[in-house]
C-alpha cells in the first residue's frame, strides 16, 4: 500500500541501458520493463524505480545519497557483483551491527552491500 510522505521510487542515471539490465539481473535477479529506448523500470529490487539514459554518474564523493542493499552472504554478492562486470571500491569493513562493500555498476554509479555480523 502506497503512503503519503514515505519515498516510493527512485530514478538513477545510467550510460547504458541493457549493461545495467544485464548486471542487475544477474546479480540481484531485478526484473526490468522498458519504457521506449532511454527509460527502463526495475522491480523485484525492494523498491520499485528506473534507470534514464544520461552522461551522469552518482557516488558519494559527488554528494549522492549512497543506496545500500542487503545480502545474506556478503562474500558471494561481492563475487558476483564482480563476475557481472561491477568493481569493488571499498573492500568488506565492519561498522556496529554489520559489514558491508562499496561497489561501481558497470556505468561507474556506486552502491553498497551490507550484512549483518556473524551472516
Amino acid at each position: 500500500m502506497r503512503e503519503s510522505g514515505k519515498i516510493d521510487y527512485l530514478e538513477f542515471p545510467t550510460h547504458d541501458l541493457a549493461a545495467t539490465k544485464r548486471f542487475f539481473s544477474s546479480v540481484f535477479g531485478w526484473r526490468f520493463t522498458d519504457y521506449g529506448p532511454e527509460y527502463t523500470a526495475f522491480s523485484n529490487a525492494g523498491m520499485d524505480g528506473g534507470f534514464f539514459h544520461s552522461d551522469l554518474e552518482f557516488n558519494t564523493a559527488k554528494g549522492s545519497a549512497l543506496v545500500v542493499l542487503y545480502s545474506a552472504d556478503l562474500e558471494d554478492t561481492l563475487a558476483r557483483v564482480e563476475q557481472a562486470g561491477g568493481a569493488m571500491t571499498k573492500p568488506i569493513f565492519a561498522f556496529p551491527g554489520g559489514r558491508r562493500f562499496h561497489f561501481t555498476d558497470p556505468n561507474g554509479n556506486e552502491y553498497a552491500v551490507w550484512s549483518e555480523l556473524g551472516v
